[in-house]
């Protein structure tokens, strides 16, 4: 079964917002590029993928930054993606829209053959986690208090507390952490 995969930039003070963020440097831009090369499938919802499309794509197609950048654009242009939206009416490349049951698109996407899926945002991360169904956590954290933003799980009720295991740590040049958490 393929795991779902969350992963994300995160302040200090717990925000989520990605004006909150810090622009990746070069060595964010080779970690976030090996995590959408481990996987064949991103998963967002409308307003994360109208923030990712056509930005990267256009770089990739225009190699108009630096390698890192364009290295990350050409990787996440060559994805699979879907989103969850019913209000967005088209979308490029290899994009599907789905406007149906999250559970139940993410739970029969699981069961397909193929390498993990990868999701981003905050809306569609949140519900995911509500109905336990992300496997894997990536948290880039940022050394940044940004005072106000977004916060994961705004508005969600988790049933139960959730248990998650440390399994991989790693620190940037820039201060950036890298957290990777298993479900437990």
């Amino acid at each position: 079964m393929r795991n779902v995969i969350y992963a994300i930039n995160v302040t200090l003070d717990g925000c989520f917002d990605h004006t909150s963020a810090i622009p990746p440097d070069d060595e964010g831009m080779e970690y976030y590029t090996q995590l959408l090369r481990d996987v064949d499938l991103l998963v967002f919802g409308r307003k994360t993928y109208q923030l990712m499309v056509p930005y990267w794509p256009d770089i990739a197609k225009n190699h108009s930054e630096t390698k890192a950048e364009n290295d990350f654009a050409d990787t996440f242009d060559s994805k699979t993606k879907i989103v969850f939206s019913r209000s967005l009416e088209s979308a490029e490349g290899n994009t599907r829209i789905v406007g149906t049951n999250l559970k139940d698109e993410i739970l029969k996407l699981k069961k397909e053959q193929g390498k993990d899926i990868l999701v981003g945002g905050v809306d569609i991360p949140s519900q995911l986690i509500e109905l336990g169904l992300v496997d894997e956590y990536r948290f880039v954290v940022q050394p940044v208090i940004a005072g106000e933003g977004r916060r994961l799980l705004e508005g969600i009720s988790l049933p139960e507390k959730l248990r998650l295991k440390l399994v991989e740590s790693r620190i940037f040049k820039s201060g950036c952490i890298a957290l990777r958490y298993l479900k437990q």
